[in-house]
């Protein structure tokens, strides 16, 4: 063991005995009957591993390094020892949570607000995309929590008048491995420089990289590393499977997933956003209720298109990897690697979008000629070798036509979208979520030409 002394290396908590496990409710965590209360109405009946593991010893004020994987209840890890803190002692800007993602920091916010609504807990998300001026008022007010991206929190920091941390008492960093792949590094220097060094400090991550393990020596004291999974693993309710295929049918073996499991819900993941948005072009052509999720669509496109896909107005989402990292959407039924990660840890993101809170779900990942060795580092991380997706080739033949002048629309709506948006740089374009994005879908159904109508 370790000495605890060291700040570089964390002492481990001991894993708790199952049947220990079992019984435990929040309230024998030690979380105080209020947000116990809060917890019940938003059906948390008990609570997870990492929380069993995490909170009581948050609440003895330790910092804490939290190891789990993507859905398994880490926000509530952080927030209810936060929440159960600022009861104790009331006070503005108590807390700081550091995402990667725009979209995580809304959902984040959201918790906090469910959790905190009895006892009138305030939250400010500051992220890129949206209004500034908003923000600053937002601060102003001094809210008990601030949910942050690195980037526009340091803006806030620096031109923000009357705006610190200097009475900051937590400091959470959710996804920490992805906030500094996102070269957040210098952003995260800058923040701890200004925020007190007397502090409670919580690290989560899914993953341990050698840039955590250097910001956990800069940032934590004597920290307790609470690891629910040491291996890299999916959740056991998940079947994975796999399509080995010629790069060139990939389109046409897609719409027959979708037509093989139609009625599910399906996330479909791509590596550009580019991608994303010619393939939820192509969907849309053939009938499908397709959405797409890019870092190129501004933030209100992108938390529209999320809020229908979870509200099940559209059944089928097509995302980059801004939406593999811990967005919650409970429904998903199927996620499709439509193409391979290059990172194979981002893999397990990816297929954690389902299979969430002991549901069950699937995966499919689509593997060309190209994607060999990658599919088999992601087969090496998991440690278990994915059976074939079965598929009918002659069927899947049979779509290659309709699936080939969908493709031709597709690009002319592009093409044609791009042209519109050099022209006129106010009117950011429609077709992001428009059921008549352009006139050249109706072509495709040999319906009639529905006129749009003036703005």
């Amino acid at each position: 063991m370790a000495a605890p002394e060291d700040a570089g290396s964390p002492t481990e908590t001991p894993q708790p005995a199952v049947e220990e496990e079992e019984t435990k409710t929040f309230k024998d965590l030690g979380v105080t009957d209020v947000l116990c209360e809060a917890c019940d109405q938003l059906g948390w009946t008990k609570p997870t591993k990492i929380q069993v593991e995490a909170i009581p010893l948050a609440l003895q004020g330790r910092d804490i390094i939290g190891l789990a994987e993507t859905g398994s209840g880490k926000t509530g890890a952080f927030a209810l020892p936060i929440l159960n803190a600022l009861l104790e002692t009331p006070q503005r800007l108590f807390a700081l949570v550091l995402t990667p993602t725009r979209e995580l920091a809304f959902q984040i916010s959201e918790q906090f607000e469910a959790l905190g609504s009895s006892i009138g807990v305030q939250t400010a998300v500051i992220v890129g995309g949206i209004d500034s001026m908003s923000q600053s008022l937002a601060l102003a007010k001094k809210p008990h929590v601030v949910i942050a991206t690195p980037g526009r929190l340091i803006d806030h920091l620096e031109n923000t008048k009357g705006f610190n941390l200097r009475a900051l008492k937590y400091l959470v960093m959710d996804e920490a491995d992805r906030i500094l792949n996102m070269d957040f590094e210098t952003e995260v220097d800058k923040i701890l420089k200004v925020i007190p060094r007397d502090r409670k400090t919580f690290l989560f991550s899914a993953t341990m990289t050698k840039k955590v393990q250097k910001l956990q020596r800069a940032a934590l004291k004597d920290p307790v590393k609470c690891a629910v999974s040491s291996k890299y693993q999916t959740v056991e309710k998940l079947q994975q499977y796999y399509i080995f295929i010629p790069s060139k049918f990939k389109d046409t073996y897609l719409v027959y997933i979708l037509n093989e499991l139609a009625g599910n819900s399906f996330m479909i993941f791509c590596s550009t956003c580019n991608n994303t948005q010619r393939t939820a072009l192509l969907l849309r052509n053939l009938g499908f209720t397709a959405i797409p999720l890019h870092g190129q669509m501004s933030q209100s496109k992108r938390l529209g298109s999320l809020n229908k896909f979870k509200a099940k107005a559209r059944s089928i989402l097509l995302a980059t990897d801004v939406a593999s990292r811990g967005l919650d959407i409970p429904h998903v039924d199927v996620v499709v690697n439509f193409d391979i990660p290059t990172h194979s840890k981002d893999y397990i993101h990816r297929v954690g979008r389902t299979a969430r809170a002991g549901r069950s779900g699937k995966s499919i990942t689509f593997v060309t000629q190209y994607d060999v060795e990658l599919f088999q580092r992601i087969e090496h991380l998991i440690g278990k070798k994915l059976p074939v997706f079965p598929t009918q080739d002659d069927e899947v033949m049979m779509l290659t036509e309709r699936v080939t002048e969908a493709q031709r629309f597709a690009r002319m709506e592009l093409r044609e979208h791009g042209e519109k948006k050099k022209r006129t740089r106010d009117d950011a374009g429609d077709n992001d979520d428009t059921e008549g994005a352009m006139g050249v879908r109706n072509k495709v159904a040999g319906g009639k030409m529905k006129k749009r109508k003036g703005r």
